[in-house]
């Protein structure tokens, strides 16, 4: 009975703490009175196998696609172009100061805005993509977790 705790609390500790050979978030405990040796052969065949079904593979690092830093500059820019338009526009008028002031005012608006967008959207795709990372790693775990019972171990 006491070396039955001893492996459950070995298992669920390593399991936790990753130390399993796929870092698992599952708790298992065996039901059949497996050996710590058959527990560790049954733990890899169904890392493989869950690796197999889902593509998934938590040993190795997965690649975070780090959010881009923030975009700047985009307000100058578009001041710059609002500023070449507006002084064409300004000269035929007859006034290319005044039409080049009123162009880079509006210009470095629509460049702000337009960055601003565009920043939105880079973080909303980072968070998309962490997402499904999750999401596939929970696929993977489920897997793992579904093979060692089938091999006779009470999961969680």
């Amino acid at each position: 009975m006491v070396q039955a705790w001893r492996m459950v609390v070995c298992v669920g500790l390593g399991l936790v703490i990753g130390g399993g050979p796929a870092g698992a978030e599952v708790i298992a405990y065996p039901k059949k009175g497996q050996s710590q040796e058959q527990f560790e052969k049954d733990q890899f065949d169904c890392h493989k196998w869950a690796k197999g079904q889902t593509g998934v593979d938590p040993t190795q690092p997965q690649p975070s696609a780090a959010a881009p830093p923030p975009q700047q500059g985009g307000a100058v820019k578009g001041a710059a172009r609002g500023a070449a338009v507006g002084a064409i526009g300004g000269a035929i008028a007859g006034d290319a100061g005044k039409g080049a002031a009123i162009g880079a005012a509006v210009g470095g608006t629509g460049g702000a805005m337009r960055q601003g967008r565009q920043n939105q959207q880079a973080a909303q795709a980072q968070q998309q993509a962490q997402a499904q990372q999750q999401a596939a790693r929970g696929q993977y775990d489920k897997a793992y977790g579904v093979c060692l019972e089938g091999k006779g171990y009470a999961v969680k």
